[in-house]
């Protein structure tokens, strides 16, 4: 142990420990803007800056560890006067326009500068302009960037893409895409983490608010919108609800009342998604011959454009399911449209509010459409349908809660867990154990496969059958797994891979909380709607058995595997 004092006050601390943990744990907080924690240590922004007895420059707290007997002082005249100076000289290079900007209210820099008491720019204000494809998912505006090189960590340390790099050199240096490429050449797979973990509004999504908008407001379009598992687990965040507002039937309230004409839930293709999915497994497990193996799930975009630009050679492997989106905007404008409604599905308007950004790609995917022009025509972050309903001046809390439409509105337990890692892999053993076994398992036999290990393993007897498992989140984790498989140090017979750490619920298009990971306390959400519906299994969703009945025949038909299927190999990914 170390002894030290902060700020007059006695502290010991592990030896090794930062100046910046050690201030946390005597209740002294230091502003950081670069930092996370095992992540990005160092030192960039000089905000956490502290002054020692004894040391004539200031050190950054949060990779300078403590010393026997230090004295810090965390705001003394000279560490003040130092961090609003670089403050000052971070905004002169900086786009502060920040009634404009998405993170507007949400902004560590405009926080910090806030709290600082930073009121003017003593310094010549020069930053930096750059061209940027528009219409790409992802959108960058450099003007807006600080240097802090969060977006090259999170890419490179955890996501393992190295999308992002530092460019140029001396006063000139900035972050790019790497290899001076353009983003649509990047095999970026859109995942969003460096949205999520940027603080300032550097990076974001495509704002498709707009365009939903001039849908609803259309009379000749019937505007239709599914809602994600994981979106009910996080909208109230960006909205400052108390979480016993923040509901899913009130979620649906708040979208009826933006004027969208149809309100469902994701949920219910979740099942459809697993009927189609755990019967390809099971098909391709009694014909083992015939396939590569393991297969892996399809529902996350992010990961599939992993596969596709890293591990290219696998994508056969992949379950020809489409993701539970794609899936509802094909329902929705086949079945719903015609055998529902009885009108022309082209004047159906398919919106997906969902935790994701890759998904705003995937439904533009030029062989994804097998039931309109476009199965789904936009797709709406969690924090862009947060943004549209303030936007409109919607108050959630003065709204009461309502159902979700039917006949795609109703899902099950297992359905609301694909929004957390493991989800995929839990519903779709407990449908497949049933096709097997005739019987059902009891709801949470599968449940070893949850939890935020970066890889799970598990071994489960279906039917006298071993079926070996693995479930993985996290595009690092994802290559580290993958590596496994190519060179037949693991084998499996069924993957869930997930791109983004926690899957859905850490998804790139989530609220952004500062300096927490929210993913695990969403998840958990999750699990608890799990346990208290009444319906734990997806083959026994009453809408998705009567879909069959009237529409598709059965899982794995010539109709269902028209709309419901898809073809990887049928687009390039860079």
């Amino acid at each position: 142990m170390v002894n030290l004092t902060i700020d007059h006050k006695q502290v010991q601390v592990p030896e090794g420990t930062t100046i910046l943990k050690a201030a946390a744990a005597a209740g002294i907080e230091i502003p950081t803007l670069c930092f996370l924690k095992d992540l990005n240590e160092i030192g960039a922004c000089r905000i956490c800056c502290v002054e020692i007895e004894g040391k004539e420059t200031l050190a950054a707290s949060c990779n300078t560890k403590v010393e026997e007997g230090m004295v810090i002082y965390t705001s003394s005249l000279k560490a003040h006067y130092a961090r609003r100076m670089n403050l000052q000289i971070i905004l002169s290079q900086h786009d502060f326009r920040c009634a404009s900007c998405q993170r507007n209210g949400s902004c560590s820099l405009q926080k910090i500068c806030a709290d600082m008491n930073i009121n003017d720019v003593p310094f010549q204000q020069h930053f930096e302009k750059s061209e940027w494809d528009a219409s790409f998912p992802l959108i960058r505006n450099a003007g807006k960037c600080i240097k802090c090189m969060r977006c090259v960590q999170i890419c490179d340390k955890v996501q393992s893409l190295n999308i992002w790099d530092i460019v140029n050199t001396g006063k000139r240096t900035s972050v790019g895409v790497s290899k001076m490429r353009k983003i649509a050449e990047a095999d970026c797979a859109l995942c969003g983490q460096c949205i999520t973990h940027c603080p300032t509004g550097a990076l974001r999504e495509r704002d498709d608010v707009r365009k939903v908008l001039d849908a609803v407001h259309d009379p000749d379009r019937i505007v239709v919108a599914q809602i994600a598992p994981a979106v009910r687990a996080s909208w109230g965040e960006g909205l400052s609800l108390p979480e016993t507002m923040a509901t899913e039937k009130r979620l649906a309230a708040a979208a009826r009342a933006l004027g969208i004409d149809y309100v469902f839930d994701t949920n219910f293709s979740a099942d459809l998604t697993i009927m189609e999915e755990a019967n390809e497994f099971l098909e391709r497990l009694t014909h083992r011959s015939e396939y590569q193996w393991p297969m892996f799930t399809s529902c996350c975009p992010g990961w599939v454009r992993f596969l596709k630009s890293q591990y290219p050679d696998m994508t056969k492997q992949l379950s020809t399911a489409k993701s539970p989106q794609q899936m509802f905007g094909a329902v929705a404008k086949s079945y719903f449209a015609e055998y529902v409604l009885g009108v022309d599905p082209e004047k159906i308007f398919c919106v997906s509010i969902m935790p994701c950004t890759a998904k705003k790609a995937e439904c533009a995917l030029p062989n994804i459409n097998d039931a309109g022009t476009r199965d789904v025509d936009a797709v709406l972050t969690t924090r862009e349908f947060d943004r549209m309903l303030r936007s409109e001046l919607i108050t959630p809390a003065n709204l009461e809660e309502e159902e979700f439409d039917s006949p795609l509105g109703i899902g099950s337990g297992a359905a609301v867990i694909f929004g957390a890692t493991g989800g995929v892999m839990e519903a779709a053993l407990r449908t497949a154990y049933y096709a097997l076994n005739k019987e059902n398992p009891k709801p949470d036999t599968f449940q070893s496969v949850r939890g935020l290990d970066g890889v799970k393993e598990a071994v489960f007897e279906i039917a006298g059958t071993p079926v070996r498992t693995a479930v993985v989140h996290g595009l690092g984790n994802a290559r580290k797994l993958m590596e496994q498989i190519a060179s037949k140090e693991a084998d499996y017979d069924f993957v869930e891979v997930m791109a983004c750490p926690g899957g859905c619920a850490g998804g790139g298009g989530q609220p952004i909380t500062e300096g927490r990971e929210m993913a695990g306390t969403r998840g958990e959400k999750l699990y608890q709607l799990d346990q208290k519906n009444p319906l734990r299994f997806s083959h026994e969703n009453p809408s998705v058995l009567e879909l069959y009945r009237n529409y598709l025949e059965k899982p794995l038909s010539p109709k269902a595997h028209k709309l419901l299927h898809t073809d990887h190999e049928g687009w390039d990914m860079p």
